[in-house]
């Protein structure tokens, strides 16, 4: 009798679990569920998939998919021209999209002015500096990565192969240069290259850049030839801001008396230039995409729900929030210790221990001589905005070509 009653006991414990978990789990479901609705995203590149720039940018809308279902849908245009912008913006729009983002500076003008007549659109421009410009919207955003920190680590890993060359007697202490194929003289690249060079005399104190200028931020050829150039002048090390393949291809080919050696920007290069491609950079929008997209969804401000540095319509950051990332490192060319050097130096930022534009450097602004400046004080970067503003050019250490 007592053992009836034992199992009757245990059984009605069994049913009280069974209904408590049933109910549970539905309330839990039902707390946590969201409101999120149905959008439509547009995406507008001055590139293509065969473009790094531009394929690293899908990459961040690409990653969307699998996080929020059928509950996004994108539509892209590529190789959008920026006389076209406003027509593909407005064709966009008519389309339903919810969040369209633009991927070039050369957009943002256009960009800012169609959201003035489409407030209910949500306006995301990469790489822009004008939302806190008056008009200010609150339909439109700029955002960037604080791509100068991996630059500098970029640069730093440059200089411990140059110092690595001196070593070996390959290359001598007054022969380590690095060449740099520059899109355009806009701060964003100055103190891209800027934050390359003084990173790589971290390393090897010697070094000296020289950089030239396209003016195109994709011409394959133009930059293959710019190249090729720096490395007929006598650069070991070629870097780049540009958006295409063409500079690791020519370092990969180029036959050149002394060593020669890449580093790249937005994607892993080494596919392409197996022997020569060291190391790279690049901005990881994924962050901003997809904390872009749920502030959509939901009815909120984007810039509460994104994570990183506000500054008004502005957000930017770096390591500290995944925003910047250091590309494969080339095993079969890495200078010894290259790794630790990174792990080490990317902590380093995280923790605000590395002070990149400081040091005994003087430099002066491109457009304005009279308007110089010395690194004994040190310059912060983004301090205001997601897009750079260092726009000095650095006396002695960088000599620009063209």
């Amino acid at each position: 009798m007592r053992a009836e009653k034992k199992n009757l006991i245990w059984v009605i414990i069994a049913a009280f679990l069974c209904i408590l978990g049933f109910y549970s789990y539905h309330y839990l479901q039902a707390y946590f569920q969201t409101d999120e609705k149905e959008i439509t995203i547009g995406l507008i590149l001055d590139g293509d998939e065969s473009t790094p720039y531009s394929r690293n940018f899908m990459r961040a809308v690409e990653s969307v998919a699998p996080e929020y279902g059928d509950r996004v849908s994108v539509i892209t245009r590529c190789n959008v021209p920026y006389d076209d912008v406003e027509k593909v913006l407005l064709e966009l729009i008519g389309s339903g999209c919810d969040i369209i983002f633009t991927n070039s500076y050369g957009y943002a003008d256009k960009v800012k002015y169609v959201a003035v007549q489409h407030p209910n659109v949500e306006f995301c421009q990469a790489t822009g500096d004008n939302a806190n410009t008056d008009p200010v919207l609150s339909n439109y955003h700029t955002f960037m990565g604080e791509i100068y920190e991996g630059r500098y680590i970029a640069g730093m890993i440059a200089g411990m192969k140059l110092s690595e060359l001196i070593e070996a007697g390959q290359i001598s202490a007054d022969e380590a240069y690095i060449g740099y194929v520059a899109a355009y003289p806009y701060p964003e690249v100055i103190s891209g290259f800027t934050a390359f060079i003084l990173g790589a005399r971290q390393t090897c104190p010697t070094a000296i850049m020289r950089v030239k200028y396209t003016y195109t931020w994709t011409g394959y050829m133009r930059e293959k030839e710019i190249a090729g150039q720096l490395i007929k002048e006598g650069c070991i090390i070629i870097s780049q801001h540009s958006d295409t393949i063409g500079p690791a291809v020519i370092c990969e080919n180029c036959h050149a008396d002394h060593p020669v050696f890449h580093v790249g920007y937005n994607q892993d290069m080494i596919d392409v230039a197996p022997t020569t491609s060291l190391i790279g950079t690049r901005i990881n929008w994924t962050p901003y995409v997809s904390d872009a997209v749920r502030a959509v969804m939901n009815d909120r401000k984007i810039e509460d729900v994104v994570k990183g540095h506000v500054n008004g319509n502005d957000i930017g950051a770096g390591f500290e929030k995944g925003w910047v990332e250091m590309l494969e490192l080339n095993p079969a060319i890495a200078p010894a210790g290259g790794q630790e050097l990174i792990d080490r130096t990317i902590e380093g930022f995280i923790n605000g221990n590395v002070h990149v534009f400081s040091g005994e450097y003087y430099g002066y602004d491109p457009e304005n001589s009279s308007d110089t400046i010395s690194l004994r004080v040190e310059y912060i970067e983004n301090r205001e905005a997601s897009a750079p503003t260092f726009h000095y050019i650095l006396k002695d250490i960088v000599i620009i070509e063209n």
